[in-house]
């Protein structure tokens, strides 16, 4: 069984390219290195990527040595032997999967295969790539990347977001002035929400105290708002943490690919409890795009928060799964830190988004890895590089 993933866009394109006539003949050569035991034997290919160190995206897993496990780089696609794919199903259905939470489907899936030491490891396969189609090393391949993935047209303007972010007062002098240091100034129209107002920012007070944990009824507050004339009526709303970084251009460049007259909600999903019924929810620090049919939808349909220091991104997926809407899943879109991701994954991505200030210089980490180059524009810098798996 072959694997690829695509993006949820209204220009549905793949991601790796082993369609194409010369793809196609090398991948038909390549699976049969590993017969006639492919139809025998459990077989787990793909091409690895490694951690270079414990992350609290993969659970911490393989603490002494997170190097050692091996996981399959979705956009270069993977394989499985129908022997495995056989076990897998039934073991499916006598154990559903252990962990509540569904963060990194490809680390997890790795680690379902491997079962503990008594499945198989995953099996580097070269013709498995990543490189651009056009690349003089991409002869070797099976699969490539589309250096340009097609436009879905022109990006969406400056005055059709609205950024609303969500700090307060103990954050204001440390993590505020990272902002004004790097993405601000790109936004047309950006208001700070806080539990103290400061108009030396200035901040919003939206009546809501501060808690230590979730910030739903904070963000509950901003979809009201966003809804109200108290603020400019735009087709798109972005919330974000006062320490997410984030590239606005490339943001622009990637809801260019989305209809705003739908109920879109955008980011990068996790998932709770998905084997036992649970829902999909979009993880607020690499920031939570709505559309306005979206917030309509969700404040219409009388959903609310249990608690003020409820998780409003989770309270948000449960709404949403209620109401019948999809979470559109981004991997442009990161919870984490560039340090919390393996090196071999970003490399052939142009990221929207990391959140996180610890142990890192943010200012430093915006501008390696998400401010562009002054003379490109952010639709050149996305078509340097296809954009990653769905």
């Amino acid at each position: 069984m072959f694997n690829t993933h695509t993006h949820n866009h209204r220009h549905h394109s793949p991601d790796s390219n082993w369609g194409h006539p010369h793809c196609e003949r090398r991948l038909l050569s390549t699976l049969p290195l590993y017969s006639p035991e492919m139809y025998h034997h459990e077989w787990f290919l793909g091409k690895p990527l490694r951690d270079e160190e414990s992350t609290i995206i993969h659970h911490y897993a393989f603490a002494e040595n997170p190097s050692v496990f091996k996981y399959p780089d979705f956009a270069a696609s993977w394989a499985l032997s129908i022997p495995l794919v056989v076990r897998l199903a039934n073991k499916v259905r006598e154990e559903p999967l252990k962990s509540d939470f569904t963060i990194d489907l490809k680390h997890e899936v790795a680690l379902y295969i491997w079962d503990d030491g008594k499945g198989p490891h995953l099996t580097a396969v070269p013709e498995l790539c990543t490189e651009p189609e056009d690349s003089p090393r991409a002869r070797r391949c099976a699969t490539t990347l589309s250096p340009e993935p097609p436009l879905c047209g022109e990006p969406v303007n400056t005055d059709d977001i609205f950024v609303a972010v969500k700090t307060c007062r103990k954050f204001h002098k440390e993590r505020v002035p990272v902002i004004k240091k790097t993405w601000e100034k790109d936004a047309l129209f950006l208001e700070y929400y806080s539990d103290h107002a400061d108009p030396s920012i200035p901040t919003i007070d939206l009546g809501v105290p501060n808690t230590e944990r979730g910030h739903c009824g904070k963000t509950f507050a901003i979809l009201q708002r966003f809804l109200s004339s108290a603020v400019p009526n735009t087709k798109w709303l972005l919330v974000v943490d006062d320490d997410t970084l984030i590239s606005l251009p490339r943001l622009r460049v990637l809801l260019s690919c989305y209809d705003p007259s739908e109920p879109v909600c955008l980011g990068e999903r996790y998932g709770y409890g998905l084997s036992q019924g649970g829902y999909s929810y979009i993880t607020g620090g690499g920031g939570m795009v709505f559309s306005r049919e979206a917030v309509v939808q969700l404040l219409g349909s009388g959903c609310k928060c249990y608690s003020n220091d409820a998780p409003d991104d989770m309270v948000l997926g449960m709404c949403l799964n209620a109401l019948g809407l999809p979470v559109t899943h981004s991997a442009l879109f990161h919870q984490a830190r560039p340090e919390d991701y393996a090196r071999d994954f970003l490399a052939h991505q142009v990221p929207i988004s990391f959140h996180k200030h610890w142990n890192i210089d943010p200012v430093a980490v915006f501008h390696k890895w998400l401010k562009d180059d002054g003379s490109t524009n952010a639709s050149d810098q996305l078509n340097k590089r296809t954009k990653t798996e769905l």
